[in-house]
């Protein structure tokens, strides 16, 4: 799997860098699903175990877990980190993709 691609491969693309040992990433699992369901006629979602992409995640500039990155059209527009409310979540979401 090439990064560059698969953020290019759709017009919007949320990525999320996680961990399986991390309690807040766990809570934000099935946000993620949900808004996964809810956007998925315009937006991928990808999801990357840090552990499993360690590589990625420093070249991304991973800092804290979960990270959300919001790319549009291949650009990032949008990056958030931490556990929050699916509105919240959503609502930054709808934002950028606007």
């Amino acid at each position: 799997m090439n990064y560059t691609e698969e953020i290019n491969s759709a017009q919007y693309v949320l990525v999320e860098f996680y961990a399986t040992w991390c309690p807040h990433c766990k809570k934000m699992m099935p946000i993620v699903a949900d808004i996964k369901t809810l956007l998925a006629d315009n937006l991928k979602v990808l999801q990357f175990d840090i552990d499993k992409n360690e590589d990625l995640a420093n070249q991304e500039g991973v800092q804290s877990l979960p990270t959300f990155l919001l790319y549009a059209n291949g650009k990032e527009v949008m990056r958030e980190t931490g556990e929050m409310p699916a509105e919240v979540l959503l609502q930054k979401i709808q934002a950028a993709i606007q």
